[in-house]
C-alpha cells in the first residue's frame, strides 16, 4: 500500500515537473530599449559589487581597474545605445517635418 501511494507520488512529480507549459505564446517579447534599460541596470548593480569587493581587499588593483573599465566601456555603449533608440521617434518626427518642408520628398528633393 505504502509502494502504491509512493508510486503514485512519483508519477504525480515527475509529470508536474515535465508536464509543458501551455501558454507559453502568451509570453510577452520585450523590445529591444526594454533589454537594454535591463542590462544597463546589472551592470552598474555589477559595478557596485566590484567596487564592494575590491575595498574588501578581494581584487588586486589592476584586476579591479581592468574589470572596471570593460564594464564601464559596456555601460557607455547601452547608454549610447538607449539615448539613439530614445530619441528615434522625435528624430523621425523631425525628418517627417523637414521633409513636408521641402516638398515631401523623404530625400529633401521637393519631389519635382
Amino acid at each position: 500500500m505504502i509502494g502504491l501511494a509512493c508510486g503514485l507520488l512519483l508519477v504525480g512529480a515527475v509529470i508536474y515537473v515535465f508536464y509543458p507549459e501551455r501558454h507559453v505564446e502568451e509570453q510577452r517579447q520585450k523590445t529591444r530599449l526594454e533589454y537594454l534599460r535591463e542590462r544597463k541596470d546589472v551592470l552598474y548593480d555589477n559595478l557596485r559589487d566590484l567596487n564592494f569587493e575590491y575595498h574588501a581587499g578581494k581584487f588586486v588593483e589592476e584586476d579591479f581597474h581592468r574589470q572596471q573599465n570593460l564594464l564601464e566601456d559596456e555601460a557607455a555603449g547601452v547608454m549610447a545605445e538607449i539615448e539613439v533608440l530614445e530619441d528615434w521617434p522625435s528624430r523621425q518626427t523631425a525628418f517627417g517635418a523637414s521633409a513636408a518642408n521641402a516638398g515631401g520628398a523623404p530625400d529633401g528633393r521637393g519631389g519635382k
